[in-house]
Formats: C-alpha cells, sequence, structure tokens
C-alpha cells in the first residue's frame, strides 16, 4: 500500500482528504513536521484560505522548504484547490499593488481573480464540468466533460498550454487540473468530487512521472 504524506501547515481540510486517500488505496499520514516528509513515496499539498498567509505559514513552518526539497527529489506531488494556486509563480489574490504574492514557482501560471460577468457568481462554488486537454497518466480514464467539485474566486493561467491536463470555463477559461515534470495540481476537491475525483486520486497513486 502506498503511503502518502499529507501536508499539514495550517490551512487545510486534511480529513476529508485522508479519508479519500484511504478509499482510494493508499495509507495516507497527516505530516505537521519538516522532517517527517522524507519517508513517503508521494506528497499531498492541500489547502483552503488565502493565498499569502498560506505562502506565510509554508514558510514558517519549514514545511514549504521540506515539500521542496521531495520535488527537487522526484517525488510526485499533488496539490489540491489552495494547494494547487500555490505551486505558481504568483497571485492576484489581496494584492492591491499589483504586484502578485510570490508562489513556490514551480509551474509557469498566474492566479487571477475571476472577472465579473452577468449571471456568474464569485466564488465559482459547486459542480462543473471538465473537457480534457491530450492525454496523461494522471487523467486516464476520466471522461471529456466530467463532473467535479469546485470552490474558488481565483483561477490558475498557465502560460504553457501542454501543463493543462483538464480545463474548465466560467466566464473565463482556466485550468482545472496541470501538470509538469513531477508535480500537478487540481483546482477542484476531488475528495468531495465522488468517483470522478476518486479516479483523479487513484491516477496519482499509479503516477510515475519521468
Amino acid at each position: 500500500m502506498t503511503r502518502v504524506a499529507i501536508v499539514d501547515y495550517g490551512m487545510g481540510n486534511l480529513r476529508s482528504v485522508a479519508n479519500a486517500l484511504r478509499v482510494a488505496g493508499a495509507e495516507p499520514v497527516i505530516v505537521d513536521r519538516p522532517g517527517g516528509l522524507a519517508e513517503f513515496e508521494r506528497i499531498i499539498l492541500p489547502g483552503v484560505g488565502a493565498f499569502q498567509q498560506a505562502m506565510e505559514h509554508l514558510d514558517a513552518s519549514g514545511m514549504g522548504a521540506a515539500v521542496d526539497r521531495g520535488r527537487q527529489a522526484g517525488k510526485p506531488i499533488l496539490g489540491i484547490c489552495l494547494g494547487m494556486q500555490l505551486m505558481c509563480r504568483g497571485s492576484e489574490e489581496d494584492a492591491p499593488t499589483g504586484v502578485p504574492h510570490a508562489g513556490l514557482g514551480w509551474i509557469d501560471a498566474q492566479v487571477r481573480r475571476f472577472p465579473a460577468r452577468p449571471g456568474l457568481k464569485v466564488p465559482h462554488m459547486g459542480w462543473d464540468d471538465v473537457r480534457r486537454s491530450g492525454t496523461h497518466p494522471l487523467i486516464e480514464g476520466v471522461a471529456d466533460g466530467s463532473d467535479y467539485y469546485f470552490v474558488h474566486s481565483y483561477y490558475v493561467d498557465c502560460a504553457q498550454p501542454g501543463d493543462v491536463l483538464l480545463s474548465g470555463d466560467y466566464g473565463v477559461p482556466f485550468c482545472a487540473v496541470f501538470a509538469h515534470g513531477n508535480v500537478a495540481g487540481a483546482q477542484f476537491h476531488p475528495e468531495k468530487s465522488q468517483q470522478a475525483g476518486l479516479r483523479l486520486l487513484k491516477n496519482f497513486l499509479a503516477w510515475s512521472p519521468c
């Protein structure tokens, strides 16, 4: 059974993610010490809340540096919701000066706020469908038009189209799943997305990045 570390840096629905991973066939362990990540084969970076606060927590706890060591060692890492956004170069969230807050910088992407559109409320909340972009082990068995559960006011805008595996549209197109090297992110909550979400988690458990 694959042991998966769920990073606890004070911001995330950790228990729900752990329960979904158990159903997917993994042995999840919530890890709150930087040194505790080294023994795990795979890492999940969850997150709920504000981008800048999350980055501050990662830095202060040492978990950000520890996860980055895992990335450099080639371990598969999956970011969920805010965890996905933290992997980007920066975010416009709560950046009144127009200068984005810096992220982990693992993928060439920016986090942007959904623009106001008639009839579309922000945050984007609830079930919505996604579209496939090419093929990848992470989306094996995911049908075009599959529904996932979203809760987000900001979206990921990838600079490299080839990094986008699943995309959605909420007034503007947005990245729902990306992968670059051994790093991947899902904007939706797979732990709340029933069978479609479990499919993605099972794919992550089997994924062997080059």
